[in-house]
């Protein structure tokens, strides 16, 4: 499996009126995460226009278990867990310091053809090449 993690620390524009990171901000975090992800694939939104495919987010979850506080440093793990007919990545927001898991979700991508503007039902042959190449970087 290949994953990437980014850190981040909450600053005070992250919180709501109950002085937690709000939870729109969570999607914001799995961004930064998944692009990092995508940065070792080498198939960043970038390299996906130019390989004539857009990656519409199409389904997201995420699961609250404990708030992130003003200053608190989180890590994000991004996890690539299935590629062959959509991207499904992980995600994993943990206490940078405790290890302590606070929030976990997933998104999951699917290819469109830019030209037609159809859904792949297959993820194009692309993705398969630069998942190989990541794999055996590692």
């Amino acid at each position: 499996m290949i994953s990437a993690t980014v850190q981040i620390q909450a600053q005070f524009y992250h919180l709501d009126p109950m002085e937690v990171v709000w939870h729109g901000n969570y999607v914001r975090f799995f961004e930064q995460a998944r692009c990092a992800l995508l940065d070792k694939l080498d198939y960043n939104y970038p390299q996906m226009r130019d390989s004539g495919y857009a990656w519409p987010i199409v389904d997201m979850r995420v699961k609250f278990v404990r708030p992130v506080r003003f200053a608190q440093v989180i890590d994000v793990c991004a996890t690539l867990v299935e590629y062959e007919n959509r991207l499904k990545i992980n995600y994993l927001v943990s206490d940078a310091k405790t290890g302590e898991k606070i929030t976990k979700g997933f998104t999951i991508q699917v290819a469109v053809d830019l030209e037609t503007q159809e859904m792949e039902y297959e993820s194009p042959k692309i993705l398969f090449e630069k998942v190989k190449v990541a794999t055996c970087a590692s």
